[in-house]
């Protein structure tokens, strides 16, 4: 009997990052159109509000809308399929930046409006895109600036600052059909809304991740059955419409303009470094100073590709990353397919007819969900910030406050000179600035003595402080955080420096688990019974009635105190120490009792061990009681939170 061998080239297995998967036609058709009909209304109101400022006729804006979603295609194609060092090759869609309305209106009213305003736009365009392209290799080795203090703000303010915009689709969308009072706007925006969250909970598979396509699909069909929704325009559109280049002329140059739009694009790249780093945290793909770079030749390229073919500056599209977030379809080619299917769209003025007939409401309702799932990405990098260290909470607070004044109340920029709107005209432009200059002032200004980790107000142990203390000074100060033997304080010690909270954490634990089985059943014999009366009476052993106190064992009845003196004797005529347990861990007095009574089924070396893991969670507690004491504005928040 023979048996067939697999050659160990055949049986080699092939791994592909979810981004670089190629997804079957159909599904990229459907997941494509799906980006397409969520970008759709944020692609085409730049030239919208553009062609009206300057007073351009309705036959040159829809040109210029033709034109932008044709760029829109090429450039989200450049940024997700990507050739040599251009493109950062994940899924983003690329669209006009809102950052540049306002600067591109004052040019072409400067300049006369009309044409003759947008010739000298585009001329500003054309030299900013080159400028950027250039500069992002330099641009990206300001990574360093960007740690998940800076990221993790950014992303959560571009998820606040746009719900604002679904908020007013939702109500009818901005100007005058605006109509927070409509109950039909409600309506349609909060079934929208429902449909797509019961499809995600009920369906899973390919149902769930095209939720947001089926929502917008079928809130359309209810509109227009009800009258809501008009495609007349469908008709009267052309069935080709190709833009050429320099389709209004050749473009004029100015110096005051050009330097205008290099300072939104300068702008534009922080929001670019955000937009990437969220979505390398949806798709969970390590982003490095060469993706940043690559994305921002790829919004160079992509705006002055726009300047030539009668567009505008590009930048990675934040909307659509609440899309890659809420459908968790992370391939690069399905954004591909969109920018495909936009230049089709582009091509075709009927396509793009058909999809500008989705009514405000239904498109503003998906829009509520896609934009605050960008938000909870923004929760997700802020978590592993360090907020123990005051400073990271100056600076989120602040960017955050700052970027939603601006956005709940948009006139503020009306208050300062024209040049500085750029900046207060955007609450993600003002919030992103933010983040990134107190990041610098806090963290690479001047000397620091790092968070507070130890000690009593007014009393402060500082990180730096903690790194320079002598061994006894080191075991006086943290010593309190184990029962006895200081063994397990004095080898933390030898882990020195420190970094941060976290790292000095750290150290405690992996001393306590690194130990001899004799030292850590010494450490273990140290610690009190639960309930003990020399616990409840006090004493010099305050730490324990600290943590014994929080589920009453330190003043329980007679009936309690005799149930846990059962088992504790138990435990101990069982295992031959103490029953160890962290009582802060526990939700009642009951589950204590219980959690007991099951680990007297376990052999010895569980015991050990699970006496060990308890030991670790009562130092983890009396650490952060400690930091609580240093840091009292930490502490006021969590019992605040806890109560």
């Amino acid at each position: 009997m023979s048996t067939a061998t697999a050659s160990p080239q055949s049986s080699k297995r092939t791994s592909r990052h979810p981004v670089d998967e190629v997804l079957p036609l159909p599904k990229l058709a459907i997941y494509g159109f799906q980006h397409v009909l969520a970008f759709y209304a944020g692609a085409v109101i730049v030239p919208i509000l553009l062609a009206s400022a300057i007073g351009l006729s309705t036959e040159e804006l829809i040109h210029l809308i033709n034109a932008d979603l044709f760029t829109c295609g090429i450039a989200s194609i450049i940024q997700s399929i990507g050739f040599w060092k251009v493109g950062v090759k994940l899924p983003l869609l690329q669209g006009v930046t809102f950052t540049a309305v306002s600067p591109m209106i004052a040019i072409g009213m400067a300049a006369g409006g009309g044409t003759d305003g947008l010739l000298v736009i585009y001329g500003a365009v054309i030299v900013a895109g080159l400028f950027t392209f250039f500069l992002a290799p330099y641009f990206s080795r300001l990574i360093r600036y960007f740690p998940p203090v800076v990221t993790g703000s950014v992303i959560t303010i571009i998820g606040l600052a746009l719900l604002p915009v679904a908020a007013a689709d939702a109500a009818g969308g901005a100007g005058p059909s605006l109509d927070p009072a409509s109950g039909r706007n409600l309506a349609y925006a909060l079934g929208t809304l429902a449909l797509i969250v019961a499809i995600q909970r009920i369906f899973k598979g390919f149902m769930a991740t095209v939720a947001v396509l089926i929502g917008l699909v079928v809130g359309t069909l209810v509109a227009w059955v009800l009258g809501d929704a008009h495609f007349d325009s469908v008709s009267a559109s052309g069935w080709v419409g190709v833009t050429t280049p320099f389709h209004f002329g050749w473009p004029k140059f100015s110096a005051a303009a050009i330097i205008s739009m290099i300072m939104v694009m300068l702008i534009t790249a922080v929001e670019t470094t955000g937009d990437v780093f969220a979505t390398g945290e949806i798709v969970e793909k390590r982003v490095g100073k060469e993706d940043i770079a690559r994305a921002l030749r790829a919004d160079g390229l992509a705006t002055t590709i726009g300047g030539v073919f009668n567009s505008f500056p590009y930048t990675c599209f934040a909307e659509n990353v609440g899309l890659v977030r809420l459908t968790r379809v992370k391939s690069r080619y399905v954004v591909a397919t969109a920018g495909a299917i936009m230049v089709v769209i582009g091509l075709i003025p009927k396509a793009g007819a058909i999809v500008a007939g989705i009514p405000h409401p239904v498109l503003g309702g998906a829009a509520l969900a896609m934009f605050a799932t960008v938000a909870v990405v923004g929760f997700q990098t802020l978590s592993r910030v360090d907020f123990h260290d005051h400073r990271n909470v100056v600076i989120v607070a602040t960017a955050v406050g700052l970027a939603m004044y601006v956005t709940a109340q948009p006139d503020v920029a009306k208050a300062v000179p024209d040049w500085a709107q750029i900046i207060l005209g955007s609450g993600i432009t003002l919030g992103s600035i933010t983040a990134i200059v107190l990041n610098f002032l806090f963290h690479h200004v001047g000397s620091s003595r790092g968070p507070a980790v130890a000690g009593a107000p007014g009393a402060l142990v500082r990180l730096n402080e903690v790194n320079q203390m002598s061994r006894e000074q080191f075991a006086d100060t943290f010593g309190s955080l184990f029962q006895g033997p200081r063994w397990v304080v004095e080898r933390a010690f030898d882990s020195r420096p420190f970094s941060d909270t976290s790292d000095l954490r750290r150290s405690f634990q992996e001393a306590l688990f690194s130990a001899n089985e004799d030292e850590q059943r010494q450490l273990i014999d140290s610690y009190p019974d639960l309930g003990a009366d020399s616990v409840a009476e006090g004493g010099e052993d305050s730490d324990s009635y600290r943590d014994q106190s929080v589920l009453g064992l330190t003043r329980l009845d007679e009936k309690g105190h005799g149930e846990l003196a059962e088992l504790t004797s138990q435990y101990r005529d069982r295992f031959g120490f103490p029953l160890v347990t962290c009582v802060r861990d526990r939700d009642s007095f009951d589950q204590v009792v219980r959690t007991g009574w099951e680990r007297l089924n376990n052999s010895q070396a569980q015991e050990h061990a699970s006496a060990l893991v308890e030991i670790a969670k009562i130092a983890g507690y009396r650490f952060d009681d400690l930091v609580a004491d240093a840091n009292p504005i930490h502490s006021a928040r969590t019992r605040f939170v806890e109560g």
